[in-house]
């Protein structure tokens, strides 16, 4: 695929984060993001997993701006961004790395995620709440609420779609109190590309979809989806769909539904256990940093006082 928007290079941040992963020994892990959302969002999954001894990186989607602020002022740059185009960027983010990482992404950053690691790019990966994809056949009311954003109106195809705060309520926020609800809308809430979610909607209609994935590569590596059980933008029943459909791999692909979560469980306050949930698996397939190992070995041999 040839357009304007693949052949973009990466951003000067995204090359650096590039140069440091590859000047580093560690397994880097790159962290991809949603709709509605920025790179930011991931910060705090980036300061565990390198305490964990792995090195992070977020690239954006093209064009992303640094802050939610900017994002806000200026909405129109999120438009005319599809699915194919967007993982096209991702994987020019990741052929510049030393070595294959392994892939962390949320929502339509899960479903970038699986596609990424369908091209055979990823040492292992975790698929959050992911978008679906061709072959992924449950529509749940819920999640065609949470869509109708952008489908209503079939010129939100080329635009850029804000969320109202009720409408994040609903879709993101939906299982955490009111005040927690506020501080995720303006701490991490932007307008996000249309594109994406027709094409989504329409994918089991469409053979040439860009929303498909590449499930029976033997290079594809491990795969953990995450699934929140009060998810209403991605619900359980598309979560399982996408298993049943990933598990035809010859790879080891593992699925767990987190209690009590919704939509925003990369970013509300309960972060840290989906983090936790990631990195178990991570470590499971790959190495931390010599480092790192080292420094644990010191510690469990450390003889007792």
């Amino acid at each position: 695929m040839t357009t304007a928007t693949t052949q973009r290079t990466i951003t000067d941040h995204e090359a650096a984060q590039v140069k440091r992963a590859n000047a580093s020994s560690a397994t880097p892990v790159v962290f991809v993001h949603g709709l509605w959302l920025l790179p930011s969002s991931w910060d705090r999954w980036v300061t565990l997993f390198e305490e964990a001894g792995y090195v992070a990186l977020t690239p954006g989607w093209p064009d992303d701006p640094e802050t939610v602020a900017e994002a806000r002022e200026h909405p129109e740059v999120f438009a005319g961004k599809g699915i194919g185009a967007i993982a096209d960027y991702e994987q020019a983010f990741i052929r510049r790395l030393d070595r294959k990482p392994v892939i962390i992404g949320h929502s339509f950053g899960g479903l970038l995620t699986m596609i990424l690691a369908g091209r055979g790019l990823a040492a292992a990966s975790v698929a959050i709440s992911p978008a679906p994809f061709r072959g992924v056949l449950p529509l749940p009311i819920a999640a065609l609420r949470s869509a109708s954003v952008a489908l209503r109106n079939p010129a939100n195809w080329n635009r850029a779609v804000p969320l109202s705060y009720e409408q994040f309520r609903y879709s993101f926020a939906n299982v955490v109190d009111e005040d927690e609800a506020k501080e995720l809308y303006l701490g991490y809430s932007v307008p996000g590309a249309g594109e994406p979610l027709f094409q989504a909607a329409s994918a089991n209609l469409n053979p040439w979809t860009e929303a498909k994935v590449d499930s029976k590569n033997p290079e594809r590596g491990p795969m953990l989806i995450v699934s929140a059980d009060s998810d209403q933008t991605v619900p359980w029943a598309i979560a399982n769909a996408a298993y049943k459909k990933e598990k035809r791999n010859k790879g080891v692909t593992e699925i767990v539904k987190m209690a009590g979560r919704g939509h925003a469980l990369t970013i509300d306050a309960g972060w840290r256990e989906v983090a936790e949930k990631a990195l178990e698996f991570v470590k499971r397939f790959t190495s931390a940093s010599p480092r790192k190992r080292e420094r644990a070995s010191r510690v469990e041999g450390a003889p007792s006082h």
